[in-house]
């Protein structure tokens, strides 16, 4: 594959920062349509972080720990640890669905929640005397490495260096699919009514209670996905500090508030997040013109604002509204 710089090694910086933006992006998009789709539907999914992990977790026990697949050849065993990670993604978000669906418990509590199980639940995994904690990993407390047959192929870069997997291919797929299945398939229809008027499409057939978990599920598969191909694409391990941190959850949250929602929305918000955490990154700021410390702050700085703007103009418009249905002084009373 050709392109306008080197390829091949570090030097080129360009090349380099480019792939780091799409790994990143990868992850972005897919994170972003678990919120999105949720939106749909009228549900706000606040667990894209516990279902992410979930979906890590998943992947790394399965191609780790599961007897007769680890075995498997490399591309079964790549599908299979997949597959495993998109199930836990939406199992976890499908009980958030489901409590909403029939209790009518509020889905940001209960995904707030759920974060907060998954992260200690998988903690206690891997820590210090955790079940799964590899041996190897004392100074920080981690997972084993996923085997190199589960590792996704480099099609861009170096592998040593950490090269563009081929994940970034599955989540252009993912967008399509997201796309496709809220416009051209029933669920969609179903899914996108119950968002605009729950009593409404309940009074037209619907079963609102189904697709409140249908949606979420979804969503929740969407998440499991993005671990999964975060952790065989270049993580290919867990460790507590990063259990404990993980906060790409939250930043779908903004991608799918300034994509609106749509597929290509998803798709251009991700990568501006993705190119201002790799702009802001350490290793790309000069301290004598920008002290690097400072480059996360100002990437969360930035991606803060940019939500704080997208939520305004909904106030701005309802200001405009009320304004307009003020009654205009006639020109007796001026």
């Amino acid at each position: 594959m050709w392109f306008p710089w080197n390829t091949d090694d570090i030097a080129s910086l360009a090349a380099s920062n480019l792939q780091q933006t799409l790994i990143l992006w990868t992850a972005l998009v897919l994170t972003g349509l678990a919120v999105a789709f949720a939106f749909r539907c009228g549900l706000f999914n606040i667990g894209g972080t516990g279902q992410y992990l979930a979906g890590s977790t998943a992947a790394i026990l399965v191609s780790t720990n599961l007897p007769g697949v680890v075995d498997l050849p490399r591309v079964l065993l790549i599908v299979v640890s997949i597959i495993a990670a998109m199930l836990a993604g939406a199992f976890i978000a499908g009980i958030a669905g489901f409590l909403k669906g029939v209790r009518g418990t509020h889905e940001v509590i209960s995904t707030i929640m759920l974060n907060w199980i998954v992260i200690w639940t998988v903690t206690y995994f891997f820590q210090v005397g955790g079940p799964f904690q590899t041996e190897e990993s004392d100074a920080l407390p981690s997972s084993e490495d996923i085997p190199e047959e589960a590792k996704l192929p480099i099609f861009w870069g170096d592998p040593l260096i950490q090269g563009l997997h081929i994940g970034v291919f599955v989540a252009l797929v993912s967008l399509v699919v997201y796309a496709f299945l809220l416009n051209r398939t029933t669920l969609g229809y179903e899914v996108r009514a119950v968002g605009f008027n729950p009593d409404a499409a309940r009074y037209g057939g619907i079963s609102v209670a189904r697709n409140y978990f249908a949606a979420m599920a979804i969503a929740g598969t969407f998440a499991g996905l993005a671990g999964a191909l975060d952790t065989l694409g270049w993580q290919f391990r867990l460790d507590v500090s990063g259990i404990t941190t993980a906060t790409i959850g939250f930043t779908g949250i903004a991608v799918a508030l300034l994509g609106r929602n749509t597929a290509v929305g998803v798709g251009l918000a991700a990568l501006l997040f993705a190119a201002l955490d790799t702009g802001t990154a350490s290793r790309n700021l000069d301290p004598e013109v920008f002290e690097t410390g400072l480059g996360t702050a100002l990437s969360i700085i930035i991606q803060g604002l940019v939500v704080l703007f997208v939520g305004a103009q909904y106030v701005i418009v309802l200001l405009l509204k009320r304004r307009g249905r003020r009654p205009r002084a006639t020109a007796a009373e001026a």
